[in-house]
Order: structure tokens, then C-alpha cells, then sequence
């Protein structure tokens, strides 16, 4: 992010009054009056308090804190190297006859870098959401490591800054259409979540998109369908959930977007359970149509007994998030290259349900989360290319398909598509990409 001379400016004039209030001693010594001390200690509180006198607005106090935090840290840097050339120069004339003037002022210069340095790291961690737990125990961790700290810090600087800048241009942008209600689509949007997830209450499977979605007029509904099943079974479940929906809002119909696996749930409601005539439109995100080779490789490689122990322990915990009847090898059975292929002959699309794909690309095993960023290599030498999980082979399906790519060694995941990590990913906006989604369907009349 590029900063304006005027901003630099500002930045050096309130370093110049942290390097003069550490300094009182050296600078001023004997000459020193009162009221030019309290002077002194005022700017240095005020800039303490608000570092942040001029500049963009920010919208939201979190953001602003942030903006801050990141203000106050950038003010430390700049003192910091003032203070250093300026205690470090002293030291050869001020320490032969004044030492102690000298150690005292060392004190000082101390206590006021620490000041603005903890204001400043205090706000940051309290009130930025994309360092994330990493960042933050890094910085931690190199808290005390000479140059390497100065290299975290300015990395979370950067993060944090970054941030502020672009969550405060989305709240205008969004401010500025709300009238507008760009999302606010015919029928009303069903979320279905894919395989091992279910939707849960205080933490969305869909991240800040649902959020996003609503800001701009559209009324969302989740699959609430259990996270692991074989695929006539989510189906069934979602038939349920459709009609449910129907009889709560009196609409017609529902336009699904449906990520992994839920596109294959939808797929099978709509072609096998009589959904056809209430569904408007089909967005399948990610979703494995054509299965994943390195599913049939596993399951034919891995003895059964050792399937089953790790499918007891996956239920186990799936009953205690909320399922009712968990079935996880039926669920990784219904994924593989084999199932889909037999899937694909017998589930017909139906011609009066729109249909379109999404996929997307990881471009190095590194961008993923775990676990994705260790099954990226093996489904890279099963399938090709693909976000960590499924391959770019496997996404197309219907009329339109778009393949989603970021330059850089980044890349967007399997759980960046639903914005599992809430993390802001250079070159790919996951939310204005889902309002730009609906919005589309909106305007074809869905």
C-alpha cells in the first residue's frame, strides 16, 4: 500500500516528538524548563491516544483501532532508528564525563519506544482477524530475536494495514448499494455445505460470505444436512429441507449454491427426488462431478479394518456436533473417479434447472491449510491440477464454468472457496465473488 508524502510527514513530526521525549535528558539537560517538559509529555500522550489525526476515514472502530495500532508501530519504527543514531552518537562525548546522564537518558529513551511499541502491538493483536493465530505467535516467539523481529514486525504491519484499507473499502462499497439490494434474487438462496462440515450456529461453514450476501439484499438458507452420508441420503435430506424452505417463505422455488460434495447432494435431489420443478438454479462450488482418482487409490490400497477404525472415530465425533446417523465410508465411497462415473450415467441433469460449475486452483502445496496443503501432491500426480482436493477435471458441469486463478505461489484452496479461514487473498476478493455470483443470477431472472 503506497502512503502519501503528507502521511510521511506526519509520521516523521510525531517520531521527531517520541525521539525528543525519550531523549530529555541528553537534549535538554539543565536547560530544561517545566513547561517545555509538559509540552513535551502532552504531544507525546495526545499522539499516544490518537495517532491517527488526519488521513481516510475509517468506518468501523475494530478497523480503526487497527489503523492505529498499525500508525503507532510504524511511528516506532521511524523513532526508534532516531533514537539509536542520537543515543549511540552521545555516547563517545556525553559518557566519559556524564555517564550517568547518559545511562538515564538510555532509561528514558526505553521506557518511551516501549510505550508507543506496546500501544501500538496492543491494538493490533486485540483487533486485527487477518494475522491470525500464526502470525501472532510468531511475532511473539521473535519478540527477542534482533533483526529477525524488525522483519516480523513490519510483515504484521503490513497485514494489519492492509486490512484496515480493504475491510473499510468493502463497508463503503457497501454502503454505497445497499439501495441498490443487487443480491435480493427472485427466489431465495439455499447454502449446501459439502462433506465432513455441517452448518453450525456460531461458526458458518460459509465463512463471511452469507454475511456479505445479506448486506446486499439476499435471504439465505442453509442444507442444515448431516456432514457425512452417502449421497441419496444427503439428497433425501435436502429434498426435506426444500420443500421446508418452500412452505416457510411461500417462494416457488430456490436457486442452491452448493460447495464439494453438496453439489452432487443437490444433483441427485433434483434429478432422482422430484426437486426439479423448486429448484431455479443449480451453482455447484468445487464439486468433485467427476470424482477424485486418489479416492479409489486409497480405499482400494488401505486395508478394510483400518477404513473402518478411522470411520468409527470420524463418527464418533460427528455425532457429538449434531449427526444423527454419520455414515463416512459411504460418504468417501460416493467421491471416488469409479462412483461418480456410474453417478453421471444415472443422474440426468433435468432441463428446467439452470446449471453452473466453479473451480478453482492451489498453485503450490504451501497455500493450502492442513490438511489440504498434504493431499495437494497426491492428487497432483493422481488427477493434475487442482485446489487441494478435487481436480480441475472434476469441476466443470453445466452451462457455464469459470476455473478461478490468482497469480503468485498462493493460489485459492478447496476451503478458500468458502472462505473457511476468513483470510483476504491477494487477487481474490471470496466475497464480492459471491455477491457478483447472485447478483448474476438476479439479473437472469432466478
Amino acid at each position: 500500500m503506497k502512503h502519501s508524502f503528507g502521511t510521511w510527514v506526519m509520521w516523521l513530526l510525531i517520531s521527531v516528538i517520541v525521539v525528543l521525549t525519550g531523549n530529555i535528558p541528553l537534549v535538554l539537560g539543565e536547560r530544561a524548563s517545566v513547561w517545555g517538559v509538559l509540552s513535551l509529555l502532552a504531544g507525546f500522550l495526545f499522539f499516544n491516544i490518537k495517532p491517527s489525526p488526519a488521513g481516510e476515514k475509517i468506518e468501523k472502530r475494530r478497523l480503526r483501532i487497527c489503523r492505529d495500532g498499525c500508525e503507532l508501530l510504524r511511528i516506532f519504527q521511524i523513532s526508534l532508528a532516531g533514537s539509536l543514531i542520537l543515543v549511540s552518537g552521545s555516547a563517545f562525548t556525553v559518557l566519559r564525563n556524564h555517564h550517568w546522564l547518559w545511562l538515564w537518558n538510555l532509561l528514558t529513551v526505553f521506557l518511551a519506544e516501549a510505550v508507543v511499541f506496546w500501544n501500538g502491538m496492543i491494538r493490533v493483536y486485540l483487533s486485527s482477524a487477518q494475522i491470525g493465530i500464526k502470525w501472532r505467535i510468531i511475532g511473539l516467539l521473535c519478540g527477542w530475536l534482533p533483526i529477525v523481529n524488525l522483519v516480523v514486525l513490519n510483515h504484521l504491519i503490513h497485514l494489519a494495514s492492509e486490512e484496515a484499507v480493504f475491510e473499510n473499502q468493502k463497508m463503503r462499497s457497501n454502503q454505497e448499494r445497499v439501495k441498490d439490494k443487487i443480491c435480493d434474487t427472485r427466489y431465495p438462496i439455499l447454502m449446501v455445505h459439502g462433506v465432513f462440515f455441517r452448518d453450525f450456529r456460531y461458526f458458518n461453514y460459509w465463512g463471511r460470505i452469507p454475511g456479505e450476501l445479506k448486506k446486499n439484499g439476499a435471504r439465505i438458507y442453509y442444507g442444515n444436512h448431516q456432514s457425512a452420508a452417502a449421497v441419496k441420503d444427503s439428497g433425501e435430506e435436502l429434498r426435506r429441507r426444500i420443500l421446508g424452505i418452500l412452505e416457510e417463505t411461500g417462494a416457488g422455488k430456490v436457486n442452491i449454491i452448493a460447495h464439494s460434495k453438496g453439489g452432487l447432494d443437490s444433483r441427485y435431489a433434483i434429478s432422482k427426488l422430484g426437486m426439479a420443478p423448486f429448484v431455479a438454479s443449480l451453482t455447484t462450488i468445487n464439486t468433485p462431478h467427476r470424482g477424485c482418482e486418489f479416492a479409489d487409490y486409497l480405499l482400494d490400497k488401505i486395508p478394510k479394518s483400518a477404513q473402518q477404525k478411522v470411520a468409527d472415530g470420524y463418527q464418533a465425533a460427528l455425532r457429538k456436533m449434531g449427526d444423527d446417523n454419520p455414515d463416512f465410508l459411504a460418504a468417501v465411497q460416493d467421491l471416488t473417479a469409479s462412483a461418480c462415473r456410474k453417478f453421471n450415467a444415472e443422474v440426468p441433469d433435468q432441463p428446467e434447472v439452470f446449471y453452473q460449475s466453479v473451480g478453482s486452483k492451489l498453485n503450490v502445496a504451501s497455500g493450502g491449510r492442513f490438511p489440504l496443503n498434504f493431499s495437494y501432491q497426491l492428487v497432483k500426480y493422481f488427477d493434475g491440477d487442482n485446489d487441494g482436493l478435487v481436480s480441475e477435471a472434476s469441476f466443470p458441469w453445466g452451462a457455464s464454468y469459470q476455473y478461478l486463478m490468482v497469480d503468485g505461489k498462493r493460489g485459492i484452496s478447496h476451503g478458500d472457496m468458502i472462505d473457511l479461514n476468513r483470510e483476504n487473498i491477494p487477487g481474490f476478493d471470496v466475497r464480492e465473488f459471491y455477491v457478483e455470483l447472485v447478483h448474476r443470477l438476479k439479473n437472469q431472472g432466478f
